[in-house]
């Protein structure tokens, strides 16, 4: 058994506690997940079972949440969960004084995680630390934030916004909360956080772990969750030795067929015998003039 789950994360979970739950469900000791969720936090949680943990890493990695921000609060976590530190009232606040200051969040920005996140620094994670009573220097990031778009926006002492942010892999959002409070100059803190797509997988598809427990052999096919990429197809005799770890010549008319120029490569695909049995990832390499399949992962 192998394959993807789109999970719908219930609030008050760990992403932990939803693999060790999946473990249970379909008796497997090899599942993973696609992205750690916050136990406030719910919506999609991509699961890998069996061989697929080893393709984690090849899902689209653009993710949209739907997030509320509470304005004039600081916490020690940088959600609801945590410790209130600050409060302040911030009923002056009006929609038009925050839209200005979202073109600072949009592209390849500068963040700094939470105190309270699973980054380690030293071999111990950061929420470790900060609950033993260590403050330290958390190390900034590079993440990239395409979109923020308001859907509601509520005033009063503690004005709440609602946003849908698009963005890419490792963005904190209780991050984004924090700073946008900052830069108001009341403090913002998460309030809600519902993650709306992850690893190409939507929250309308997702199933609960109930519907899990009533149907556990329903996985996605690794080829539909990474149907993003480009697909190859290989007779048999061809794919034994791909699968043997031998680059494999692509032919010609297959590279015209991809698209493939040299500006284009190394790429990635997923490559299927001719009886359409999955095979794996494989790589796409030019020595030369000529292309070729070099094994990248191998699932048989």
């Amino acid at each position: 058994m192998f394959g993807f789950i789109n999970l719908h994360k219930p609030q008050g979970w760990t992403s932990h506690d939803c693999v060790a739950k999946v473990r249970r469900l379909l008796n497997t000791r090899k599942v993973g997940h696609g992205g750690t969720l916050d136990p406030l936090a719910t919506g999609v949680l991509p699961i890998a079972v069996g061989k697929a943990t080893r393709l984690l890493s090849y899902l689209p990695s653009r993710k949209i949440y739907r997030a509320k921000v509470r304005f004039g609060m600081q916490t020690s976590t940088d959600d609801l969960e945590g410790e209130v530190l600050q409060t302040r009232s911030a009923d002056h606040l009006t929609l038009s004084d925050i839209e200005p200051y979202f073109a600072q969040f949009l592209g390849q920005v500068t963040q700094i995680p939470p105190q309270y996140s699973a980054i380690q620094k030293d071999g111990k994670r950061l929420y470790e630390l900060a609950r033993q009573g260590k403050v330290v220097e958390v190390p900034s990031r590079q993440v990239e934030i395409f979109s923020l778009a308001v859907l509601n926006w509520l005033p009063g002492e503690f004005p709440a916004l609602d946003l849908v942010i698009t963005c890419g892999e490792g963005t904190y959002i209780r991050a984004i909360a924090r700073d946008l409070g900052h830069l108001l100059g009341v403090g913002g803190t998460l309030a809600a956080l519902e993650r709306q797509e992850s690893g190409g997988m939507n929250l309308e598809q997702s199933v609960t772990l109930e519907q899990l427990a009533a149907h556990p052999t329903d996985l996605i096919p690794p080829e539909k969750a990474l149907g993003y990429l480009p697909q190859i197809s290989l007779d048999s005799l061809t794919a034994q030795r791909w699968c043997q770890g031998q680059k494999i010549l692509l032919p010609p008319s297959a590279a015209q067929e991809l698209a493939i120029a040299s500006t284009l490569v190394p790429l990635i695909a997923n490559l299927h015998e001719e009886n359409d049995h999955y095979l794996g990832i494989t790589e796409i390499v030019r020595l030369e003039t000529l292309f070729y399949l070099s094994p990248k992962v191998v699932l048989i």
